[in-house]
């Protein structure tokens, strides 16, 4: 018996590439381009949203047929500030560095527009079930988007992958630095990201001949 029927299998598959929230869909774009200078925070951000949009998209599902039409925003805004409220009490209790790190790009989790979308979208015309394959898939989406533009930015901006040095040692003289690498200081300020964003957004419409017939 499969777990997953297909139908299923594409609520989370899709969003990865041919349906992606950042590079096919366009949203959600500040906070990739904000947390993205190291990769860390990226992979933190990737997680807190997964949170937030599974959990969210399966409470506005159980709560869509209780809903007045008339404040089903504010219903929806309340639901994802208490799971945002959550993951930053967590953070600051687990991880305090790192959550002075993010400062107010975790609050900014309520007007992430991906998650609002996928509300009106979906968990309010489906199932708790399907409506939590379909968060969890396009939080996993967004968060690939992020963890590939901060791995990038924090590799060539600052020769280490989640504070380890990768491409030896600049003091020493090490590795890449030997051969008279150094580390590219414009790959860790703001306007990279979106260069980084752009170029597998253009990457992807390359290979995928679909999302030009589309458009």
């Amino acid at each position: 018996m499969r777990l997953l029927s297909k139908r299923d299998a594409n609520l989370i598959l899709d969003p990865l590439a041919d349906n992606n929230p950042i590079t096919v869909q366009v949203l959600g774009i500040c906070s990739a381009l904000a947390v993205t200078a190291q990769l860390k925070p990226s992979i933190v951000m990737a997680v807190a949203v997964m949170f937030v949009m599974g959990m969210g998209n399966i409470v506005i599902s159980l709560l869509r047929n209780l809903i007045p039409p008339k404040i089903r925003i504010i219903a929806q805004l309340i639901v994802v500030a208490t799971l945002v409220i959550i993951v930053d009490q967590v953070l600051k209790a687990y991880a305090y560095e790192l959550s002075n790190q993010l400062s107010v790009f975790i609050g900014l989790i309520i007007t992430n527009c991906i998650i609002m979308g996928r509300f009106e979208a979906f968990a309010l015309g489906n199932g708790p079930w399907e409506s939590f394959l379909d968060g969890i898939g396009n939080a996993a989406g967004y968060g690939i988007i992020l963890i590939i533009v901060g791995t990038l930015r924090e590799l060539f901006g600052s020769g280490t992958l989640l504070g380890f040095e990768v491409f030896g040692s600049a003091v020493e003289g090490t590795g890449l630095y030997a051969l008279g690498y150094e580390n590219n200081g414009f790959m860790v300020l703001p306007p990279m990201a979106l260069i980084v964003v752009g170029l597998i957004i253009w990457v992807q419409r390359f290979y995928n001949k679909e999302l030009h017939e589309d458009n």
